[in-house]
């Protein structure tokens, strides 16, 4: 049994949820998401909630993803993800310049992203070196943050690098460390 599959998806009253044959459709007054699901499992609307059943015992692999999937599509429309990264090291910072993320780390020159149309790249207004992503879909998100992140990774050393706000790095002593 799907442990994840049984719970139901809650939902606001600003959120419009329309359920075709094989089809659903999440609305928001700004978004529109749709998501074909497999005719083996069964989705229906129950007053504030989705309800995901599979039709056989073939469907149970299917029952947990769709019901993960349809979840995530009512937090995009009504929430949005949010990746924040942090830059360390001396001289090193984050620049935005229209569509283009500027990166200073350390290169003899600096390195320019294209951040795509549909993303939001901010930098925090207290800390200078804090970067924030974020959009409807949490794939894209996380997609574009882990290519910022691949130009400088953090090392264990001296901490340098560009790390994720939440992942947590550990640091080693060096080669002196043991004497």
């Amino acid at each position: 049994m799907s442990r994840i599959g049984k719970l139901p998806i809650e939902l606001s009253d600003k959120v419009n949820v329309d359920l075709s044959w094989n089809e659903i459709k999440v609305k928001w007054p700004l978004w529109e998401l749709s998501y074909v699901f497999s005719d083996k499992v069964t989705v229906l609307k129950e007053d504030n909630s989705i309800v995901v059943k599979p039709v056989n015992d073939e469907a149970k692999a299917l029952w947990g993803t769709t019901r993960a999937i349809i979840s995530n599509m009512v937090i995009w429309v009504t929430e949005g993800y949010k990746k924040t990264l942090e830059i360390n090291w001396v001289g090193y910072k984050f620049e935005v310049a229209g569509d283009k993320l500027i990166l200073s780390i350390g290169y003899s020159h600096k390195v320019e992203m294209k951040v795509p149309a549909w993303l939001k790249a901010q930098l925090d207004d207290k800390a200078k070196n804090v970067l924030h992503i974020s959009w409807i879909d949490k794939q894209l998100v996380w997609e574009f943050a882990s290519k910022v992140r691949a130009k400088k990774k953090p090392e264990p050393y001296k901490g340098k690098g560009i790390k994720y706000a939440d992942e947590h790095m550990r640091r080693k002593a060096g080669k002196t460390g043991g004497k």
